[in-house]
């Protein structure tokens, strides 16, 4: 008796340590219970349903913009995208250090060697660059407009220093290449930096308009035929004419605009701002425009220079650091 009573005592205490005490249930093995659930979501998934939806839909339409449409990169080819990644950092350190341009200009320095304007370029015109600006100037590429903006961006701001109230004016383009084109590469870029916010010190300013060079009405039409560049300069382009049939084009073919509406520059601090840096030419122009109208020229500033940096203006970009002629 006394062994059965004790085997039955051991069989209850097994029983009653196996129980949970607070609930009588058999207490679970937290090793096999399964994993409760919770109300955290990944980190990738949306807060709201209209913003996947969005996205979806933009990275289907794109997929089928691609297949009808193929894009491909403008400087190695590649497939699916305008600029890949490879170039548009190659792209980004070509514009990583803005340089003074002017001394490799002719029409921006005096006899003497003095600078009559001096100029901040983002980068020079070679490899990415060069293709870039001409697939968006030339081919209609505006997806390089971004990539673009950034490095004029840089230029503006390294050439600006500390000054503020400053005011940008693009070089207008003329009535033949926009109708061309259908846009001004300048003032689109310019465009694309004030949406962004990325230029909040400077005021951009159309003070620029095209007008007829006296040079064309009053030179003999013999004259203009026996250049050697006579062809090239009576359709007006500028690629290709030599220094001074790019001077002779450009003299007197800028004017500031006039009337109620116009922007007001007089005495105020302007840089100029162009794509292209060749000769200096135009820009001299847009001084000589500027300073007829009362307005103090600061400098100018253009996404790429066509010949290299001098060693000696490699780091220097502030355009105040130069000594400028005013009224020159």
């Amino acid at each position: 008796m006394n062994s059965h009573a004790a085997r039955q005592a051991a069989q209850q205490t097994t029983q009653h340590t196996g129980q949970d005490i607070g609930h009588g249930r058999p207490a679970a093995d937290p090793d096999l219970a399964p994993a409760a659930a919770t109300s955290a979501r990944h980190r990738g998934s949306y807060a709201r349903p209209l913003a996947r939806l969005c996205d979806r839909t933009a990275e289907a339409a794109g997929e089928v913009v691609a297949l009808a449409i193929p894009v491909d990169c403008v400087c190695c080819g590649a497939e699916d995208s305008a600029l890949c990644g490879a170039c548009s950092r190659q792209l980004r350190l070509l514009t990583l250090k803005p340089f003074r341009a002017e001394a490799q200009a002719p029409a921006l320095m005096d006899m003497d060697g003095s600078v009559l304007l001096p100029v901040v370029a983002a980068g020079a015109y070679r490899a990415e660059l060069a293709q870039c600006l001409l697939s968006f100037k030339s081919h209609g590429q505006q997806r390089l407009a971004g990539e673009l903006a950034r490095g004029l961006a840089r230029a503006l701001h390294a050439a600006a220093g500390q000054a503020q109230g400053l005011v940008l004016v693009p070089v207008p383009t003329s009535s033949a290449a926009y109708r061309k084109r259908g846009f001004s590469p300048v003032h689109l870029l310019l465009r694309r930096l004030v949406r962004g916010g990325e230029i909040p010190r400077f005021t951009v300013a159309d003070a620029l308009r095209k007008t007829r060079p006296p040079a064309v009405s009053w030179m003999p039409l013999e004259l203009l035929r026996s250049r050697r560049n006579g062809e090239r300069y009576l359709r007006g382009g500028q690629k290709g004419l030599d220094r001074g049939a790019r001077a002779l084009r450009v003299r007197g073919s800028m004017r500031a605009r006039a009337g109620p509406w116009s922007p007001q520059v007089g005495g105020r601090p302007c840089i100029i701002v162009d794509d292209v840096l060749t000769t200096g030419a135009t820009l001299a122009e847009a001084a000589r425009a500027l300073r007829a109208a009362g307005a103090i020229v600061s400098g100018a500033v253009v996404v790429a220079a066509t010949r290299p940096p001098a060693p000696a203006d490699v780091g220097v970009a502030r355009p105040d650091m130069a000594g400028v002629k005013g009224g020159t």
